[in-house]
């Protein structure tokens, strides 16, 4: 049994992988903003935890992680709001890595997308601020001596999942929100994934295969 602590813990992949760490006897602290989101986050077995990430210092966010085995980071601020795309998907993101350190939780796995990093997102595109801030988080954690993963899913669809994906395409295209949390699960428990960029879509290789 591990024990893992999810930034964001009620986004829509988050809450899949709640219920598949929960299932297989891991415990789980997912963190959310809004307290009205606690009664959905326990039902998955996950324990919820109410904190604002966005306020929280390095201090703050390394009571939070300590006494984990793992960081997961699934949290965003959903777009829009360029301030505070950059204050949670970049800004956030960094205190929470050197927080990880901080508390001595060495495991640290980064929920991303395909292109990431990507700078050539143009100022005036809507995308752009999105882009750059999650950049910036990538950029970072893979020059800290965590032992991290960043996952690369493409656009994400809601369908059930199929246990297959394609961790080697050239191109971003489409993989289920259930296949992320399986691949999330999957690289926690494999430290072969320690150290690499996995990005994937949908695709016929097991998950277990495709992220060794």
């Amino acid at each position: 049994m591990a024990r893992i602590v999810l930034i964001g813990g009620h986004g829509k992949v988050a809450l899949r992988l709640e219920r598949l760490l929960a299932a297989r006897g891991d415990e789980v602290d997912a963190v959310i903003r809004n307290p009205a989101h606690s009664a959905e986050v326990a039902a998955t077995g996950a324990n919820p935890v109410v904190a604002d990430i966005e306020t929280l210092d390095v201090d703050g966010l390394a009571e939070l992680v300590r006494g984990h085995d793992a960081v997961v980071w699934s949290a965003g601020a959903g777009g829009g709001d360029p301030r505070r795309t950059y204050a949670v998907d970049r800004d956030a993101a960094l205190r929470s890595m050197e927080a990880a350190q901080a508390a001595g939780v060495r495991r640290y796995v980064m929920v991303s997308y395909f292109r990431s990093p990507d700078h050539t997102v143009p100022e005036g595109d809507s995308f752009h601020a999105y882009a750059e801030a999650k950049a910036a988080a990538d950029e970072h954690l893979v020059k800290t001596a965590l032992d991290w993963t960043i996952l690369g899913p493409s656009r994400l669809t809601d369908g059930d999942g199929t246990g297959r994906i394609d961790a080697e395409a050239s191109e971003s295209l489409t993989v289920d929100r259930a296949d992320v949390a399986a691949v999330a699960a999957a690289v926690l428990a494999e430290p072969a994934t320690i150290g690499r960029t996995i990005r994937f879509n949908a695709g016929t290789t097991p998950i277990a295969d495709a992220i060794r």
